[in-house]
């Protein structure tokens, strides 16, 4: 129990130090969901990579910084965050997805809705 505790806080990001690291470019804030999730709500600057192309697009996310996904809920993110390090890149999933960054109160961009 404590080494899946420890794994879990090791591969993973809240949404706070996620926007800092996004805002000061540090990291690499990547949403997995697909295109209609997406357009309700996502970060202002975010890159769109859903998660059923991650393993044929990853050639296109950084090796020099840390890439942080995020997706709904935070169970699609953890799971691309776990292909993108067998891969080699470093990798976090944001907790709780876009649901606990709206409920921050953080910014983010709706489309539809």
């Amino acid at each position: 129990m404590v080494l899946r505790l420890w794994r879990f806080r090791r591969h993973s990001i809240d949404v706070v130090e996620a926007l800092a690291g996004h805002r000061s470019g540090r990291l690499v804030l990547v949403d997995v969901r697909e295109a209609p999730e997406r357009v309700r709500a996502f970060v202002p600057g975010s890159r769109h990579l859903p998660l059923a192309e991650l393993e044929a697009r990853l050639g296109e996310l950084p090796h020099e910084r840390p890439v942080v996904f995020i997706c709904e809920d935070g169970r699609h993110s953890a799971v691309a965050a776990a292909i993108a390090r067998r891969a080699g890149l470093g990798a976090r999933s944001v907790v709780g997805g876009m649901e606990a960054w709206q409920q921050h109160g953080l910014d983010f961009v709706r489309l539809i809705g």
